[in-house]
């Protein structure tokens, strides 16, 4: 059954109220709707717990899409959880969802700032990765010679701008007809549900990304180059982090 994702409308949603409608054969409990996000694009899904009826806390330690499509996610309960003996949700239970919101808001300010760095990058990304507090993109550049004050200097002028961070939607028809707008040679943006949700940075950059965002760059802070590693005859790894 597919899961309403609250989060691809407003990443700073932190819970809901939600109903069980499924529970994997591991254990994962699916909601009917979340906040959590799963883990997808580099980005690690969220931690948080899950709270029952009368209170109990159940400890969530990730969140996985169960499909290919991406369209239902499992909340995975802390192993501590699953092995204590004592009763879980059950179909039909209401629950309500609740984020660990310090993590998921520092990935939020890591990975727009990531999409900043693909910008003062102009080559291919052939992977990524988002943390709560750094974060790195791997870029096909035939030639070395990357300086970490350039860039780093780069990132500041772009936050600086303050920029507005939206989304939009459009038809799988539309990306197929822009090819450009994808710059992940590893990851590419999900197809087939008939829509594709784009992140828009005012000015400076706009890809297929199912992750989460700031809403204006300000929130970011400051971003420094923490490391430029050679990883292949054309492949560097770009490192940033909070200043």
């Amino acid at each position: 059954m597919p899961t309403d994702c609250l989060f691809r409308d407003d990443s700073y949603l932190k819970d809901c109220e939600a109903r069980v409608v499924g529970i994997t054969e591991q254990g994962g409990i699916v909601l009917d709707r979340t906040v959590f996000y799963a883990n997808s694009g580099g980005q690690p899904g969220d931690t948080g717990a899950l709270v029952m009826a009368d209170g109990t806390r159940l400890p969530v330690e990730n969140a996985i899409f169960t499909d290919a499509a991406k369209s239902e996610i499992a909340h995975i309960l802390s192993k501590d959880v699953l092995g204590s003996g004592a009763p879980g949700p059950k179909l039909g239970d209401a629950v309500r969802a609740e984020i660990d919101w310090d993590k998921r808001y520092g990935r939020m300010r890591i990975h727009t700032a990531l999409h900043l760095l693909s910008a003062a990058l102009p080559y291919a990304v052939t992977g990524g990765s988002v943390g709560d507090s750094d974060g790195r993109l791997d870029f096909d550049i035939p030639d070395a010679g990357l300086d970490k004050d350039v860039i780093t200097a780069k990132l500041a002028e772009m936050i600086a701008t303050d920029a507005a961070v939206t989304s939009r939607w459009i038809s799988d028809a539309e990306l197929e007809a822009n090819p450009g707008l994808v710059k992940t040679m590893s990851v590419k943006p999900p197809v087939g549900t008939g829509k594709v949700r784009l992140i828009d940075i005012a000015g400076l950059d706009l890809q297929p990304c199912g992750g989460t965002h700031v809403r204006q760059l300000s929130e970011i802070g400051a971003i420094k180059l923490t490391g430029i590693e050679k990883k292949g005859k054309q492949n560097r790894r770009v490192r940033i982090a909070f200043a």
